[in-house]
């Protein structure tokens, strides 16, 4: 199985939010938590940022029907 990783810059691009937001919605558990991958390093699979994109895409059509 393969796993692409995500740097916060690629992440912040991918869903259009900010630093701050990212961590605050990890906080709470709503993003997807970090792996770290080394000392100073973190990064976040791919697969569940899209997860969470399609959530909150199904979100929205729940909510316009």
């Amino acid at each position: 199985m393969s796993y692409q990783l995500l740097r916060l810059k690629q992440v912040q691009e991918k869903t259009g939010l900010k630093r701050t937001q990212i961590y605050l919605y990890m906080k709470t558990d709503d993003f997807p938590q970090s792996i770290k991958i080394g000392p100073a390093s973190v990064a976040w699979l791919e697969s569940e940022i899209d997860d969470w994109i399609s959530e909150k895409l199904n979100h929205r059509r729940q909510h316009t029907e």
